[in-house]
């Protein structure tokens, strides 16, 4: 090998090394998860931390495409909100305290997902709004009560970047707060974007459900 050559091979196996070690870092310890293999999945309605009363029920019904493509099956969330309630249990903090073994018995689900939403919503400022939505996720096994994944869902967005000078900012925050106000609500979007962040992530999503399809293009069209 020349001298010329040397430095770069050198160079290329000290890549080599440092992505392999990145690459170990981060992934994601799916033991649990592999050996749990669930094919189920009941979604308890979710804990809210954030000061909006229906960010519960808004971030529910963003969940079940996600999973679904994942290769999970999906216990309807609404039929399962129905079912706990007229069961006793009115809001989503007591649901979330059903023991596991009830879990397994009434509904037959091999994992369950709990959810807390800890932001929701838009925040004005001065001259911009930001919208932001965040919740951390826990996939627990029915049977053995173990944890197989959790991870936290997180999108924001802001009104602009600062182009446009102080007043084009000002109007910015201005529309957006009517329009969110009128029209549509972007946490919605924000929501589902960010469960597709969360579940689909190449090295800490959720692994591969057995329905699987090799069509499915998770994360293209959140």
């Amino acid at each position: 090998m020349s001298k010329l050559t040397r430095p770069y091979f050198f160079l290329l196996f000290m890549i080599l090394i440092t992505s392999g070690c990145a690459t170990k870092t981060n992934n994601y310890n799916y033991a649990a998860f592999e050996k749990s293999k669930p094919t189920s999945i009941v979604i308890i309605p979710p804990k809210n931390n954030s000061i909006e009363v229906n960010a519960p029920y808004i971030y529910l019904s963003t969940l079940t495409r996600p999973l679904a493509e994942k290769g999970y099956y999906v216990f309807p969330v609404f039929v399962i909100d129905y079912f706990l309630k007229e069961n006793g249990l009115p809001t989503p903090a007591e649901m979330n305290g059903i023991p596991l073994d009830k879990i397994g018995e009434h509904i037959g689900a091999d994992a369950v997902l709990y959810i807390t939403i800890e932001e929701w919503g838009q925040k004005y400022q001065v001259i911009q709004s930001v919208t932001k939505v965040r919740a951390t996720l826990k996939l627990v096994d029915v049977k053995t009560g173990r944890l197989l994944w959790n991870s936290t869902a997180v999108a924001k967005e802001s009104s602009g970047d600062g182009s446009g000078g102080l007043v084009g900012m000002l109007i910015s925050a201005a529309v957006d707060q009517v329009v969110d106000s009128t029209i549509s609500n972007p946490t919605l979007r924000l929501a589902r974007q960010a469960n597709y962040l969360a579940i689909g992530n190449q090295s800490r999503g959720m692994l591969d459900g057995p329905y699987k399809s090799s069509t499915d293009t998770l994360g293209l069209n959140p």
